[in-house]
């Protein structure tokens, strides 16, 4: 069994597009929800699918090996993290090396780096008047948003959209595309490059 831990910081509808994309796979399953916000909804959204879910503060995460302990006791084949806003630390890049992922809203390197999640993308992408945008899912190393890129979607933006459009846009382009990423990986038959 293939198992996957997902780090979420907001509403966490990704982590339960996953959910629900493997609940009927015998091969792979998400066995573990992690937030660094004690009040996101992601937490509720795990109780009602019966997933494990925990939060943590900076501490736990950044200067101890708390959290990057409870995670290696799940034994994670993958590590999703799909709106989750901190950097994550050298030791858990060094303890899963090309096992962690991340899900960012637009076509990298344009509009990545510290600060840049959620709407402040959208609204940087409509500021700079962008013709298209979309997402990229990219292996995490020790910089935002720097990894290797895994796969890019893109959709048009209008002149008349705004952030809210284009961030209606890029969500369906998440709920799409991100489980189907995961599930290659998992599987290893793609051509993916590292």
């Amino acid at each position: 069994m293939k198992r996957i831990v997902i780090f979420a910081s907001g509403s966490g509808s990704n982590a339960e597009n996953l959910v629900h994309f493997f609940q009927d796979n015998n091969q792979i399953e998400v066995v573990q929800i992690l937030t660094n916000n004690p009040r996101a909804k992601v937490l509720d959204r795990a109780k009602c699918l019966q997933i494990s879910a925990l939060s943590f503060n900076r501490t736990a995460f950044i200067k101890t090996d708390d959290v990057l302990n409870i995670v290696k006791l799940q034994r994670p084949d993958l590590i999703v993290l799909a709106g989750f806003l901190w950097k994550i630390p050298e030791a858990f890049i060094n303890a899963f090396p090309d096992k962690i992922i991340n899900l960012h809203p637009a076509l990298l390197p344009k509009f990545g780096g510290k600060g840049m999640y959620g709407m402040h993308v959208h609204e940087a992408v409509v500021a700079h008047k962008e013709t298209e945008t979309g997402i990229t899912i990219h292996y995490v190393n020790a910089h935002y948003d720097e990894g290797a890129t895994i796969f890019q979607a893109k959709c048009n933006v209008s002149p008349n959209d705004n952030a809210s459009t284009v961030a209606q846009k890029i969500h369906q382009l998440e709920m799409e595309h991100l489980p189907k990423i995961v599930h290659q990986l998992l599987n290893k038959k793609t051509s993916i490059r590292k």
